[in-house]
């Protein structure tokens, strides 16, 4: 885990203090031509049926998950109370905000993925103003917009967002939709009232550790982008160890994977028993197994992932696995300033 060095400066923010620090189809069964009747019509009937009675059995049934449990804290003192209650009831003015893409728009006021949206857009499902729209629409406030012949009243970030911190578990998914019934890590959560949850970044199903989920996109982009760099920190086990050599090459001249060139930030070892040895790894990027495949290179197979810390945030000592803390408003206005992100009432940049 996170030496106590990089643990306090990673925590600053939860007591309202500077936050400066610093990732299928379903299978298709082929028919042979024989299948096909004299009559065609007959023939691709029976085809069509057997197609979707296979669809129809190749999901698996969904596995039932128990909710995860909100971690309980002490309450803050009360110059933060009365800080985080100010900053809950402030409001932006709509007319303030540029218009948008409307596929944006939509994804997130709740309505579907963005490119579920474009899709709907592009079939003319979605009207702006009594007009079919068309990708590539802007829409602002004042815009009437329908889904479906459904009014859709459209979510503008006025107000703060929402900050969840989860301690994945080995075996969770990222992802709302899975053929295979797997665990999600939204089966777990609880729902956002007038959004959705957004993760930032994703763990791949074996691997534990910090999730960040939150109601602003803004906030995702500013997370997990390329472009910004942000920190990714892991905890990582593997059987054997790697040479002085090894971690001065990673850290200076990187290495090169079948998705180009990939070099850790830090890295230093945190002991370990036996023959495992436990490393503190830092990167800047969120590539798919990035921190496996960096091993990988050198010979060694990682058996235990473990993300420690995100950009300003870290794991909270006391999240136990399974568990969520629901940031305050203070603590969420402390990212949004790291973020360099307008709070709710202020100018926009």
């Amino acid at each position: 885990m996170s030496s106590k060095k990089n643990t306090g400066s990673k925590r600053e923010w939860r007591d309202g203090g500077s936050a400066k620090k610093v990732t299928r189809r379903k299978p298709e069964t082929r028919f042979s031509d024989g299948l096909k009747h004299s009559d065609g019509r007959k023939g691709k009937a029976e085809k069509s049926d057997r197609k979707a009675a296979a669809a129809a059995t190749s999901a698996a049934p969904k596995t039932q998950a128990t909710r995860a449990k909100k971690l309980v804290v002490r309450s803050p003192n009360q110059k933060i109370v009365e800080r985080a209650r100010d900053l809950k009831e402030k409001r932006s003015d709509l007319d303030s905000f540029e218009p948008v893409r409307l596929q944006k728009a939509l994804a997130a006021s709740g309505v579907g993925s963005r490119r579920e949206m474009e899709e709907w857009i592009a079939q003319g499902l979605v009207t702006v103003n009594g007009k079919k729209a068309q990708l590539g629409d802007k829409v602002s406030p004042d815009d009437h917009v329908l889904v479906k012949g459904n009014v859709i009243k459209l979510k503008w970030p006025d107000r703060l967002p929402r900050i969840i911190l989860y301690y994945k578990q080995e075996g969770e998914i990222v992802s709302r939709d899975d053929p295979q019934g797997r665990v999600s890590i939204f089966d777990r959560l609880p729902q956002a009232a007038s959004s959705r949850w957004v993760a930032i970044g994703r763990l791949d199903i074996n691997t534990s550790g910090l999730l960040i989920l939150t109601t602003s996109g803004e906030l995702v982009n500013r997370f997990a982008h390329p472009s910004f760099e942000v920190e990714r920190e892991y905890a990582v086990r593997v059987l054997g160890g790697l040479t002085t050599e090894q971690m001065k090459m990673l850290t200076e001249e990187g290495v090169m994977l079948e998705d180009g060139l990939a070099k850790v930030e830090r890295i230093y070892e945190q002991g370990g028993e036996g023959a495992n040895k436990w490393y503190n790894v830092v990167i800047k990027e969120g590539r798919n197994r990035e921190v496996r495949r960096i091993f990988e290179s050198q010979g060694l197979t990682v058996s235990r992932l473990v993300r420690v810390g995100f950009g300003p945030i870290g794991l909270p000592n006391r999240l136990k696995r399974g568990q969520f803390y629901e940031l305050n408003p203070a603590e969420v206005a402390n990212i949004m300033k790291w973020a360099d992100m307008p709070l709710p009432g202020s100018r926009r940049r």
